[in-house]
């Protein structure tokens, strides 16, 4: 530290020697430098309280010693940059390097914080957890011990039901055969009626057959007749539809040759009536061409007049006194 002293003196001698463009630059510098021993000073001051209020271990006797060369070689740097170029950059650059370190510190720190409160929180969390199961569990334990209790009082209901049901059964099947027997004699009563109603069923059967017989013989012989009157009645038909398609055929015939007539004279008609639109056209033609000549003659008559040219010269002032006068009246008469 002593060497490091006698070079800044050193410097500051040489600095007296520099012009006086540069004794600005170096004041502040000095400036800087002066408030940069100053925070060092302060920083010693608290590192020794703090060394006096702990005991010095090897570590923070390591530390203490990195941090003492760490701020000589600083200094060093700085006295050189000072004597070549009479800048501090390397001074600032190195408090940049240690602030980025500093904050980068920091952040680890909050970082390791907020996972400490995260696993705190998270511990808790587990712990509820476990006790909410415990409760739980204990209230299941609870529940399995009354549902034992509810499966031995079924058990014993259902002992119980069971003899119930046996004996029950037992009167119904009693009351079944008793009601089978009942049913028996019934159904050999209706058997009977049965079979006596089977009896006058076959005898109806007989006579109903026996009338049917007579009736299908008269059918057949009116089938007969029928048939004889179809096959008449067929050949007039075939007979009238024959004569239906010769006069068909014959229609069809004349159909066609009114329809060639009538093609003949819409053909007709129809260029009769082109030629007549077309007269009518060229009619109107003439007419309007008629009009507009009889226009351009008289646009041309009252130009003459007007200019007095050709045969209307010679009448110019005698003209010139009647326009006046026709004028005049047909001023008066438009009024």
């Amino acid at each position: 530290m002593e060497g490091n002293f006698e070079e800044l003196m050193a410097t500051r001698a040489d600095v007296q020697l520099t012009p006086p463009p540069l004794l600005s630059k170096l004041q502040d510098l000095k400036e800087q430098v002066h408030e940069t021993s100053e925070k060092l000073k302060t920083s010693n001051v608290k590192f020794t309280k703090a060394a006096r209020q702990n005991p010095l271990t090897s570590d923070n006797l390591r530390k203490v010693q990195a941090d003492r060369q760490f701020a000589a070689d600083i200094i060093a740097d700085l006295l050189m940059e000072l004597g070549k170029s009479g800048s501090f950059q390397s001074l600032q650059d190195a408090v940049a390097i240690e602030k980025e370190k500093k904050a980068n510190l920091y952040s680890t720190i909050t970082r390791e914080q907020e996972g400490r409160k995260k696993i705190k929180l998270l511990q808790k969390q587990l712990q509820d957890v476990q006790q909410e199961k415990k409760v739980e569990l204990q209230s299941r334990i609870e529940l399995i011990a009354h549902l034992k209790d509810q499966l031995q009082e079924m058990k014993a209901k259902t002992s119980m039901e069971g003899k119930y049901i046996k004996k029950d059964t037992e009167l119904q099947v009693s009351q079944t055969q008793k009601k089978c027997n009942i049913a028996e004699s019934d159904l050999q009563m209706e058997l009977q009626k049965m079979k006596e109603k089977m009896d006058e069923e076959i005898r109806v059967h007989v006579e109903i057959e026996n009338f049917l017989r007579q009736h299908q013989q008269e059918l057949e012989e009116k089938l007969e007749y029928w048939m004889e009157k179809y096959d008449k009645d067929t050949e007039e038909k075939q007979a009238e539809l024959n004569t239906l398609k010769t006069s068909r055929t014959n229609d069809l015939s004349l159909l066609t040759d009114l329809a060639k007539q009538y093609e003949e004279f819409d053909t007709v008609i129809t260029e009769d009536r082109l030629e007549k639109e077309k007269a009518e056209q060229q009619k109107n033609q003439e007419k309007m061409e008629l009009t507009s000549v009889i226009k351009i003659q008289a646009w041309w008559r009252g130009l003459m007049v007007r200019k007095n040219l050709g045969p209307y010269a010679k009448t110019k002032s005698k003209k010139g006194k009647e326009t006046g006068k026709k004028g005049k009246k047909g001023g008066k008469k438009k009024k």
